[in-house]
This record gives C-alpha cells, sequence and structure tokens, in this order.
C-alpha cells in the first residue's frame, strides 16, 4: 500500500534529520506545545515539510515540527509538534502518516495528545484525562481491506497504570471524535453522553487505531481546554483552546516527562 511505502521513506528521512535512538513518539495535540519545554531539551529538530508525505501545517499551534528531545542523558524521545486533521481534506492516509512513520522508524510506544471539551460534568478545565477507550463518530478508518484489528485494550491499560504512578489523582475518560472542522452542537453533545462519552474532539481516535494496527502500544492524554457545547452557555472557541494550553504547561510538562521516562526505562517490547 502506498502509504506503508511512504512511512518508511518518511521513517527514513527522520532517521537522517534527527537520529535514530527513537523508542517512544509523541503527538503534541492543541494547547499542549508549550509544555514541549518543560518536557525536557530539544536536540535536534526538522520542518515536517522535509519529511516525506507530510502535509504543512494548518491549525494555530501545531508547527508543523518533529523535534528529538531529552528526557535525562540516557533518554530521547521523537515529538511531532502538530498533526493533521481529517478536517483539513487530505484524507485519512495523512491523518496516520505520522504515527506509522513514529513505528517504522522504531517506536514501539505512541503517545497522543490532545486537547478536549469535557462532557463530564465532573472534569475542570486544564485537567489532562487519561483516554481509556474511544468511539470513532467520523465514519471514516485508517485501515483497507481485510485488516483485521482488535481493539479492546487500544489504550493500554499498562501505560495508564504508569501514569497513575506517576501522579495517582488522573482521571479516566471515554473520547470520541467528530470531523469538525465546526464544534458540536448541544445536542450532538447531548448523544455522545448518551453513548458514554466523557471528552470530544476532532482528532487521535483514528491515530490510534493506526498506531495499534501498526504494532504500537498507545497512551492518550486529553488536556480539558473548555467544556463541551451547551454546558455552560459559553461559546468556544480555538484561542480558549490555546490558553488553557499555556496556563497549564507547567504541570502537564512535567507529567509527560515523568511518564515518558517510566516508560523509556521499561524493556523494549
Amino acid at each position: 500500500m502506498t502509504h506503508r511505502l511512504d512511512a518508511h521513506q518518511a521513517a527514513h528521512d527522520v532517521r537522517t534529520h534527527l537520529g535514530s535512538e527513537h523508542r517512544i513518539a509523541v503527538v503534541i495535540g492543541s494547547g499542549w506545545a508549550p509544555a514541549i519545554d518543560a518536557m525536557g531539551a530539544t536536540t535536534a529538530k526538522v520542518s515536517t515539510s522535509q519529511i516525506v508525505g507530510f502535509v504543512p501545517a494548518a491549525v494555530a499551534g501545531h508547527a508543523g515540527e518533529i523535534r528529538s528531545v531529552a528526557l535525562d542523558d540516557s533518554h530521547e524521545v521523537l515529538v511531532f509538534v502538530g498533526r493533521t486533521h481529517l478536517y483539513e481534506g487530505h484524507g485519512v492516509a495523512a491523518v496516520a502518516h505520522a504515527v506509522r512513520t513514529a513505528v517504522a522508524s522504531g517506536c514501539d510506544t505512541v503517545v497522543l495528545t490532545n486537547g478536549c471539551g469535557a462532557i463530564n460534568p465532573n472534569f475542570e478545565v486544564g485537567q489532562p484525562i487519561l483516554i481509556s477507550d474511544h468511539i470513532n463518530l467520523t465514519g471514516i478508518s485508517p485501515l483497507s481491506g481485510p485488516e483485521f484489528v482488535d481493539l479492546s485494550d487500544v489504550y493500554s491499560a499498562h501505560l495508564r497504570a504508569l501514569c497513575k504512578g506517576v501522579d495517582p489523582t488522573l482521571a479516566e475518560g471515554v473520547y470520541i471524535q467528530f470531523q469538525g472542522p465546526q464544534y458540536e452542537t448541544p445536542a450532538e453533545i447531548r448523544m455522545a453522553r448518551t453513548m458514554g462519552a466523557d471528552l470530544v474532539g476532532m482528532s487521535t481516535a483514528i491515530e490510534a487505531i493506526a498506531a495499534k494496527a501498526a504494532g504500537a502500544q498507545v497512551l492518550g492524554i486529553s488536556l480539558v481546554t473548555n467544556m463541551a457545547a451547551g454546558m455552560t452557555g459559553k461559546e468556544l472557541s480555538h484561542a480558549e483552546v490555546l490558553a488553557t494550553g499555556v496556563n497549564s504547561a507547567a504541570y502537564i510538562g512535567s507529567l509527560l516527562s515523568g511518564v515518558l521516562t517510566r516508560i523509556a526505562d521499561e524493556p523494549s517490547s
């Protein structure tokens, strides 16, 4: 398949620019960019425009870079600063390209972060939530043909337990992905709540499926950047998403650093 050939070529390009010592990849979602510096020092970086198969970044807060970030003297992680969303119109293969590139370059763990709306009224703005499961409401899969993948544990229970070793207060929730780019209506949020969703956004589920199919273990962490439509009467805006990330940067950066270090210290899967 073309997208798999592109992923291996992209992985070659990434190794050429950043080196090959990466077991963990992190996709930085909306609101999370200010946390990167809190994770560790960037030792190398490259624009995604120099890597085959990537499309230009189109969303504020998504820089279109791939970085190698040192957690400490022993561990570096591959960080995708930004992602391609389905609503950008480049197709599902473009959405999955980053995680497929990460796995092709040697990463056995993919950490997906996002900014999301909270459907669960017990969640608060600025709170990170571990994704325990998802509902893909886009109607689209990154897989094609008879590629049957078990998603019973798509968001690794083991990795979630490692996170709780860093912060035992972390809550878990079910994430629902809409296609966007419009925000959801209050009626759609009521539907999502009835379906069992706690969090809502426009990314992550498709990438998680692709990463799991490629053989990686997946960890998903959402940052609540706003309460979902109809819950507070407030209008929704992307500026609010970015502002929450700035305000939460120190904590979520420290959390990510602690979690990634624990994962890196484990034997290779």
